[in-house]
């Protein structure tokens, strides 16, 4: 008989892999992030081809990016106040749209910088208010049991998607500029398609009648709670610290004078350590409680950060360093889902959810913009050592925490 952490059983239960109703939305949720994933290369490629200019290239992904951070507390907002599964079929469906648009505009020559920054804006909202509600579906839609497993094949959506739209994205930019941006379209009309197709309970379960608090009441029950403060404040260090690694590795891989093709195997290690950290997630989780899966999983970054200048003259070495590192982040990703199931009413998941998926956001373009300011005066080298030690200096604190280590899963 297999249990989870909470005492619940699976015996009886239909494998996950027979519930039509989340693997379905599992594939539609996983064909548009691959479509999003394209589009993180291909605008940049298109946009440089047009204008010839690296700031335009870079326009777009800064307008999504900035988008989501703006629409992201409002999202939430809306997503404890209304039906979830008519808010993820209307921000499918617009995000389909605005795609298809750009394949169109190239088709007709018509195609310029001000429609692209307009998709972007409509991108970057669009995923904003379905990221809460795509979490939550998971829930409606698989028992309570399964959830972690459910959570953790979530997980290889996102770094499986990670590792093949760049280089699907180059190669199908390569037989034709619409050809990626078409793929884009396909992928969010994919998910709009299973939106529409499968039935779930999308109806807050609030109390009184009406969600309690204002949208920033998501950002003040993080704070109230110690376990998710901690899990959400370091959890946004690493996002941080990873960022700035991956930036920092690809100066030091052009130094060392790596091809683009070596330089691409090397940084997919991120993308490889996140598929294999899947399988790790129910057996981490078992062995440790939250406190104890959060302090050994941060830690794990360290000891990579200090051999990667050991590695400048092989991609391989580089590659199989990032992996290594990566490998606890779906366990924290789960475990960060699974308090918030655990802890926070339905009718406040919406804002919570929000409030962490905005957070770990910025902790993505905050190590970007920290390391290239450092790398303006430092060598990746020692980057990488700045890096480790103020990682290690703030995690002391929270090693010393006598509460995170006493931490147990909520019933």
């Amino acid at each position: 008989m297999a249990s989870t952490e909470a005492g619940e059983t699976t015996a009886g239960l239909r494998p996950l892999r027979r519930n039509w109703r989340f693997q379905l939305l599992w594939g539609g949720s996983a064909a548009s992030l691959l479509g999003s994933r394209m589009s993180t290369t291909a605008y940049p490629l298109l946009l440089l081809a047009m204008t010839g200019s690296t700031f335009a290239a870079g326009a777009f992904s800064g307008v999504q990016l900035l988008t989501q951070v703006l629409f992201g507390i409002h999202a939430g907002a809306v997503a404890d106040r209304y039906d979830r599964r008519v808010i993820l079929i209307v921000a499918d469906g617009l995000r389909f749209l605005a795609s298809l648009t750009v394949p169109l505009a190239l088709a007709m020559d018509r195609l310029t910088l001000t429609h692209i920054l307009l998709v972007a804006v409509v991108v970057g909202g669009t995923m904003a208010y379905a990221f809460p509600v795509r979490t939550l579906a998971i829930r409606s839609v698989v028992p309570k049991a399964q959830l972690r497993q459910a959570l953790a094949q979530d997980g290889l959506r996102t770094n499986g998607t990670g590792l093949l739209g760049p280089p699907l994205a180059g190669f199908l930019f390569g037989l034709g500029r619409p050809a990626p941006f078409i793929g884009a379209a396909v992928g969010s009309l994919l998910s709009f398609g299973a939106a529409c197709a499968v039935p779930f309970d999308g109806k807050p379960q609030t109390s009184g009648g009406k969600a309690r608090g204002g949208a920033l009441e998501g950002m003040r029950f993080l704070a109230r709670s110690p376990l998710l403060r901690a899990t959400v404040g370091i959890t946004f260090a690493l996002y941080l610290v990873c960022s700035a690694t991956v930036l920092s590795c690809l100066v030091l891989l052009q130094r060392e004078g790596v091809g683009s093709a070596g330089t691409g195997l090397a940084l997919s290690g991120e993308a490889v350590g996140g598929i294999v950290g899947v399988l790790f997630v129910s057996r981490l989780h078992r062995l440790m409680g939250p406190g104890k899966l959060l302090i050994a999983a941060s830690w794990l970054y360290v000891p990579p950060l200090l051999v990667l200048p050991l590695s400048s003259s092989s991609p391989v070495l580089v590659f199989f360093v990032l992996a290594v590192m990566l490998l606890s982040d779906p366990a924290l990703d789960v475990m960060t889902d699974v308090l918030i199931f655990q802890q926070v009413p339905d009718e406040l998941r919406g804002r919570v959810m929000a409030a962490t998926f905005m957070l770990f956001t910025l902790g993505m373009p905050a190590g970007t913009l920290g390391s290239g300011l450092l790398l303006d005066f430092l060598s990746p080298d020692a980057v990488f050592t700045v890096l480790a030690v103020a990682l290690a200096v703030a995690l002391v604190p929270v090693t010393l925490n006598r509460t995170l280590w006493g931490s147990g899963w909520p019933t």
